[in-house]
């Protein structure tokens, strides 16, 4: 390329009083933050599986894969034929009791009422006490066992652990689960990057490093941006593994994989506003104003765009050009 670029330079110059009529901009050399292109995942933050707490058969089952979900949402019934019975034998047990103390309540009225009148023993009415504490303590032991058994059965609905979207449901209504078995794994949202990324750029890994993650599919529209937010420092088969958040990730697929471009260390070069280059031929030149005053149009050879804070039209260029050199815009 620089072959061709000098065998068909074209010098050509001007008056010096051209030059002061054109905007100028003198070429500086700065340090150029290179770009590596590398793939990344999509990832959950963490893939937490959501438990059965009791043993028994999945009676319902109200989300399938892909599903979205909040936190503490009932995404499974487990049932035991067991505690249902339990159940209606405690509530029987209740009502006896109930009735017991009804009486024990009643016996014991008469009997305070004949002590107050003379014509009860005090040993009756201490009896009468007696059985009516019994009694209420008995109900209160039943109405107890009842509650735990209801409990059992309220922890027969499987909650959401955390909100975001079902990875996998890997049962079906009627299978059995124990106590502990996973109903559903759950992705936990918002969704991130993670970057695996060849060892030698290690030392050029910040955290708040920014990323560029290309469009996704042609003509999706520009590229999305990010920062890498957690860099691990263990490294895994000649990689480092970095984690980065991006605004427009996505929301459903998780192991989907994208190219991102990373910071891979610093270069001096030269960034010079685009639009003091101009093609002719299929040839790229710049115009210089020498110290003689005179215009001489070079040939360059251009590289990436860089938007730099003080050229946000910035373009990268790779050879032509050196410190000092004063460019006017065509």
């Amino acid at each position: 390329m620089l072959v061709i670029l000098a065998a068909v330079a074209v010098w050509t110059q001007w008056p010096a009083t051209r030059a002061h009529a054109e905007a100028q901009f003198t070429v500086r050399q700065s340090d150029i933050t290179d770009q590596k292109a590398v793939f990344a995942t999509v990832e959950s933050p963490n893939v937490v599986p959501a438990r059965s707490r009791i043993g028994g058969t999945v009676a319902n089952l109200a989300v399938k894969q892909g599903d979205p979900v909040t936190e503490g949402q009932v995404i499974a019934v487990v049932g035991d034929e067991k505690l249902l019975l339990q159940i209606s034998s405690l509530d029987a047990q209740i009502a006896g009791l109930q009735s017991q103390l009804a009486q024990a309540q009643i016996d014991f009225t008469r009997a305070e009422t004949l002590a107050r009148q003379g014509a009860g023993s005090r040993a009756a009415l201490d009896q009468a006490r007696t059985a009516l504490e019994v009694g209420t303590a008995a109900l209160h032991a039943r109405s107890a066992e009842r509650a735990v058994a209801q409990q059992n059965l309220d922890e027969g609905k499987v909650l959401a652990p955390v909100a975001g979207r079902v990875l996998t449901v890997p049962l079906t209504i009627g299978t059995v689960v124990m106590n502990g078995d996973t109903i559903a794994t759950i992705g936990e949202q918002p969704f991130k990057l993670r970057l695996r990324i060849p060892e030698r750029h290690a030392l050029s890994l910040n955290v708040g490093d920014p990323i560029r993650i290309s469009a996704r599919q042609p003509g999706a529209g520009k590229d999305a941006s990010g920062t890498i937010t957690l860099i691990y420092p263990q490294i895994q088969d000649g990689r480092v593994v970095a984690d980065a958040t991006v605004t427009d990730i996505g929301s459903y697929f998780v192991g989907d994989r994208v190219l991102v471009w990373i910071n891979a260390g610093t270069r001096p070069g030269f960034v010079i506003p685009s639009d003091f280059v101009h093609t002719r031929f299929g040839l790229d030149y710049v115009t210089v104003h020498r110290s003689d005053g005179t215009l001489v149009e070079v040939p360059v050879q251009r590289g990436e765009e860089r938007t730099e804070p003080d050229i946000p039209n910035g373009l990268e260029i790779l050879s032509g050009i050196q410190p000092g050199d004063v460019l006017v815009r065509p």
